[in-house]
């Protein structure tokens, strides 16, 4: 899930690569693909909810509820990427440090908005 520095890909996802992460602790990618399973099922209950036409507001605090789930998810790939990729391509000083100083600005941004 996390991205290796060097391969070139936008923020948004529109590039299609095959990074890999620098480093995944394994107890911690199998707590957040049990949380991406659980959000899935949630979503799913939702579009159950809309199908049903129940109450908007209802409906609502589900996807807040999501929303939050995948907020924590990417609390973690963050933490993640900061202590494993990140630390690698600033040690390694230069080019990779600079692009890594970069991606960083931009994931803040992006994530803060």
């Amino acid at each position: 899930m996390e991205m290796e520095l060097g391969e070139a890909a936008s923020l948004d996802g529109s590039a299609h690569c095959a990074r890999k992460a620098v480093g995944v602790d394994a107890e911690g990618k199998e707590k957040n693909l049990k949380r991406l399973r659980r959000i899935e099922g949630q979503v799913r209950g939702i579009q159950k909810m809309v199908e049903e036409e129940r109450y908007c507001a209802d409906v609502l605090t589900q996807i807040s509820s999501v929303h939050e789930a995948l907020r924590a998810v990417a609390r973690e790939l963050m933490r993640n990427h900061l202590k494993h990729c990140a630390t690698a391509a600033i040690k390694a000083d230069g080019e990779s440090a600079e692009a890594m100083y970069d991606e960083l600005v931009d994931l803040m941004y992006k994530h803060t908005r």
